[in-house]
């Protein structure tokens, strides 16, 4: 058979128990940005389709706050800021069939994803990229971006999801 391809022969063997309860989990880095948004779609969608638990980490930051410290209201602003963000959070996560968490905790965004993914034996941590440009050069020359630092140091995989969504059908 010159020229033509032999597909080979697919068995495919079906066992054990269904499974009702997720089997692995998913840890997603998340904020208030668009790049973040796109990565928590993405997850979502990931995550149903490995049945996977997903545990959404709010790295507590100076976004967080109100530019006046002095203002009298400052501590109830940065509460309420970090209350809409659990809220939007928690509604986009209503309807997940697989179960989840939310944390919102202090210190270095990528030491906090790694903690948690290690603690719930993570399969990935999921960040969104803020991708290219001269924007994003002089705010990495500045504070290394938390998906380089993942890269670099984490000890399971990490899926950095770029702004397109070109691959949604």
């Amino acid at each position: 058979m010159t020229g033509t391809a032999v597909r080979p022969q697919i068995i495919e063997v079906a066992g054990g128990p269904s499974r009702s309860e997720p089997h692995v989990s998913m840890v997603l880095g998340y904020d208030r940005t668009p790049e973040s948004r796109n990565a928590f779609d993405v997850t979502l969608d990931l995550g149903a389709r490995l049945m996977a638990f997903l545990h959404v980490v709010h790295a507590i930051d100076l976004r967080d706050y109100p530019i006046d410290p002095d203002s009298a209201d400052w501590e109830a602003k940065a509460a309420a800021t970090l209350a809409e963000e659990r809220k939007i959070a928690t509604g986009l996560l209503r309807q997940y069939p697989w179960g989840w968490s939310y944390l919102a905790g202090r210190g270095d965004p990528a030491r906090l994803l790694m903690s948690v993914a290690d603690d719930h034996d993570a399969l990935m941590i999921v960040v969104g990229s803020k991708g290219e440009g001269l924007h994003v050069l002089v705010e990495r020359l500045i504070s290394p971006a938390v998906s380089h630092r993942l890269i670099e140091r984490a000890k399971r995989p990490v899926l950095v999801v770029s702004r397109s969504r070109a691959w949604e059908s």
